[in-house]
This record gives C-alpha cells, sequence and structure tokens, in this order.
C-alpha cells in the first residue's frame, strides 16, 4: 500500500463551533482534538494537516466530574533548579480560563512540529462572544 499525500489547495477546511457550557472537558477536549487531526474524513492522513478549524465558547463554564476541582494539578518548570511549579484546577481557572481546555487538547495532539501547527487551528474563548461571524461556523455537540 502507498502513503497518500493530498495537496493542501485540495483540501476543504471548515470552521466548527462549539459550545462548551456544562460539557465535561475530557470529551470536548476528545471531539476537538479529533476533528482537528481530521480523523472523520475520509482523505486523513497521520502525517499531514488536513483537519479543520474549531472555535470553542464558554470555555469558563465547564465541567469536570467528582472532587478533580481540587484534587486535578497542572505541573510547568521555569527551566532553574527546583523550580517545578504546581497549581490545581480551581486555581489555574480563576487565573486562565482557557487553559485547562487548551493542555488537554494539546496534550491529544501530536507530540512535535505537526502537533503545535494543529493547536493554532483551535480558537478557545471564555465568553459567547467571539470574532469569527464571518467564517460561517457550524454548530457541533457532542
Amino acid at each position: 500500500m502507498k502513503t497518500v499525500f493530498v495537496k493542501p489547495e485540495n483540501v476543504e477546511r471548515k470552521w466548527f463551533l462549539m459550545d462548551a457550557e456544562g460539557m465535561i472537558l475530557g470529551r470536548v477536549a476528545a471531539r476537538v482534538a479529533s476533528i482537528l487531526r481530521g480523523k472523520e474524513k475520509a482523505i486523513f492522513a497521520p502525517h499531514q494537516e488536513l483537519g479543520d478549524y474549531v472555535v470553542v465558547i464558554n470555555a469558563e463554564k465547564i465541567a469536570i466530574s467528582g472532587n478533580k476541582a481540587r484534587l486535578k494539578m497542572y505541573h510547568r518548570h521555569t527551566g532553574y533548579v527546583g523550580g517545578l511549579k504546581t497549581v490545581n484546577y480551581e486555581k489555574l481557572m480563576e487565573k486562565h480560563p482557557t487553559s485547562p481546555l487548551e493542555f488537554a487538547i494539546k496534550g491529544m495532539l501530536p507530540k512535535g512540529p505537526l502537533g503545535r501547527k494543529l493547536l493554532k487551528n483551535v480558537k478557545i474563548y471564555t465568553g459567547s462572544e467571539h470574532p469569527h461571524v464571518a467564517q460561517n461556523l457550524q454548530k457541533i455537540e457532542l
């Protein structure tokens, strides 16, 4: 079987709108990551950017189950000795309400240049307002 290469100008890219209000964090992230990769298209190739664009609104109203609001921790390192910084979900949502969803989507995309390129195709907003009205957004549900 030969490797399929699709020319970028032959790919039809769509814009989707997802309202995350009251939805579970992981389920939203998995659906968005699948759309970004282009896995629902017949021309899917794991090494190419063939996916669509996704606009997520109401990211601050996303839900998580159980005690994860207190117990789920996000880690980062400053690069210095002893520079591990840890913050839980509640405090991260207070400071940066879009970060938990962004981190979840990033973790579900491939690592490397392709994953970084795909992450630029998702736009996450805290309110219901967004500047992408001209793109003819198609609303998607879980």
